[in-house]
């Protein structure tokens, strides 16, 4: 197993350094130019601005930026915002909690809706049931998040009035920042309906970040349960007497689990992205937002260490989904 982990991490060292060139040169080819955003295009001379491009090291040759902007991430220092004036670490970890909130809500009715959808469709292959929930999946998968989000927005916070349009909680509430999760940090508040509050506001954001992955999951899991269930050692467990659920649910199931693995693993890095137009539509205040913002403010720092911040996390949870994958079949492990 320990042979098995090692050459798993031996694939971070190019992806990392892969993550680093394009997350420098992407913002680099983005038209505009940061000192006029930062000082504004009135009253700035130009001995003013090049005295600027120096100090921001703008007129260092580009290999020499790009070296300084590596052995500053290998050393634990992501830069300074150029707007803010805050190190690029301390307000990732800020906004960080928001985007795993949402990110996990979103995962959380995914699974729990896709999984099942995906076996009762292929218990039901060619049925009324697959073909009704095999065609919802579609549907969902073929939304884009941001006209799905202004739609629920529209239904749900428009029309019937059921859920708040924007933000994390009420404006009625205020607590100190104990966790940075709001669901937490309500209940420890014990502000009466703050926790209400915080769901209130959490609901639609997460149906429409968990849409795509939903859709992705139930199909992987129906297209994996077909498979299992035209095996051999499966119409032996039928044949035995045992009962569907006990088929279906253990024998079937548990061993169909592993390509669905892989497809919640990489819905990591769709909720990631998926999180940017979230984030924007309902105001939520994470990295996906904080992105967004910093891409308009030409903030090379904040989009630098933003985007590899969340390359490692994506990369964190594929190496996690890849071990699971050793612990679940050991015959993978010798591959």
């Amino acid at each position: 197993m320990l042979k098995f982990a090692l050459s798993r991490l031996g694939t971070f060292v190019p992806t990392f350094l892969g993550v680093t060139l394009i997350s420098f040169a992407f913002i680099r080819v983005l038209p505009g130019d940061p000192i006029i955003v930062m000082a504004g295009e009135r009253g700035l001379s130009e001995e003013r601005y090049e005295a600027l491009r120096a100090q921001y090291g703008f007129d260092d040759p580009i290999w020499v930026q790009f070296w300084d902007y590596l052995t500053g991430i290998l050393q634990g220092d992501l830069g300074t915002s150029f707007v803010t004036n805050r190190p690029v670490w301390d307000e990732f970890f800020a906004l960080f909690p928001a985007t795993v909130e949402l990110s996990l809500c979103a995962i959380v009715i995914a699974i729990v809706l896709g999984i099942p959808a995906g076996v009762i469709a292929a218990v039901n292959r060619g049925k009324f049931y697959d073909r009704a929930l095999m065609s919802t999946a579609l549907v969902g998968y073929s939304m884009p998040i941001f006209w799905w989000a202004l739609l629920l927005i529209i239904v749900f916070s428009g029309n019937l009035g059921w859920t708040p349009v924007s933000g994390r909680i009420g404006l009625l509430y205020y607590f100190d920042d104990v966790t940075g999760f709001m669901l937490i940090d309500s209940l420890l508040s014990g502000a009466d309906g703050a926790f209400g509050s915080a769901v209130s506001h959490l609901i639609l954001p997460s149906i429409a970040l968990s849409t795509i992955p939903l859709a992705v999951i139930a199909r992987q899991t129906r297209s994996a349960m077909l498979e299992v269930l035209s095996e051999d050692y499966i119409r032996t467990a039928r044949a035995k007497g045992l009962s569907p659920s006990r088929v279906n649910g253990l024998h079937a199931l548990r061993n169909a689990m592993i390509p669905v693995i892989t497809v919640i693993g990489l819905s990591v890095g769709t909720l990631m992205a998926g999180a940017i137009l979230t984030e924007t539509i309902f105001s939520w205040p994470g990295i996906g937002k904080w992105m967004v913002d910093s891409i308009f403010r030409r903030d090379y720092p904040v989009v630098q260490g933003g985007l590899v911040m969340i390359a490692v996390i994506v990369m964190v949870v594929n190496l996690v989904v890849d071990l699971m994958y050793g612990l679940i079949n050991p015959k993978i492990r010798n591959r």
